[in-house]
């Protein structure tokens, strides 16, 4: 536990430009303390107890805003940014050096039982306001847009925009953690599409009327 502190502290520090020393994250960062309180509880949840992680968790959403259930599983390097209003579900997981801003989702559908939440891949970026609803898998490296609403699975290194949320394809290519303003636009691109398209159509055209003339 000690030492996936420390890792969490050292991440926090490389990817939060925001962040000055590991004694300023320690006192100042909420999203680090919540993700502490998580593993003490979440070490308690493992063995058999109940009621006792439920209310640190409700402790921590006290002091933090942030609300994880104790049953979800998290692992190294997690950043919350900011952190207000963020809810992670009882069978979320989370894998390595993920980054989470406030007012995001990973919840369920109401549809499920047993695995009910997401599980994030490593290196997943998940945008202010986002919600990550269902039980499905967000692969490795991938980026869901701020306001995005996603509902089904996603594949490794791909970007996720829209209400339901659309997938844009990346590559394999790790998307830069703190960056929500490079996101394709589907709405944009599918507006570029059709005016190719109707280019394309006027040309045809013309060239029906042209050959029309000629016959005549």
């Amino acid at each position: 536990m000690l030492g996936r502190t420390a890792y969490d502290i050292k991440s926090i520090l490389e990817r939060d430009p925001a962040a000055r020393n590991a004694f300023e994250v320690a006192l100042l960062y909420p999203g680090f303390h919540a993700v502490l309180f998580h593993r003490f509880a979440h070490m308690l949840y493992k063995c058999g107890l109940r009621f006792i992680p439920r209310l640190i968790s409700q402790l921590s959403r006290f002091f933090t805003k942030i609300e994880i259930h104790p049953g979800a599983t998290i692992g190294k390097g997690l950043l919350i940014d900011h952190g207000c209003g963020v809810v992670i579900g009882e069978t979320t997981v989370i894998g390595n050096d993920c980054t989470i801003y406030q007012g995001v989702t990973l919840g369920g559908t109401g549809k499920e039982t047993g695995k009910r939440h997401p599980t994030l891949g490593n290196n997943v970026m998940v945008g202010a306001g986002a919600k990550i609803l269902g039980p499905f898998t967000v692969g490795d490296n991938c980026k869901i847009a701020a306001n995005a609403v996603l509902l089904r699975e996603v594949e490794p290194d791909s970007t996720c925009v829209g209400v339901p949320a659309r997938v844009v394809k990346r590559g394999a290519k790790r998307v830069n953690d703190l960056d929500q303003v490079h996101i394709p636009d589907p709405v944009s691109q599918e507006l570029c599409k059709m005016a190719v398209k109707i280019d394309a159509l006027t040309m045809q055209i013309e060239e029906l009327k042209n050959n029309n003339d000629n016959e005549r």
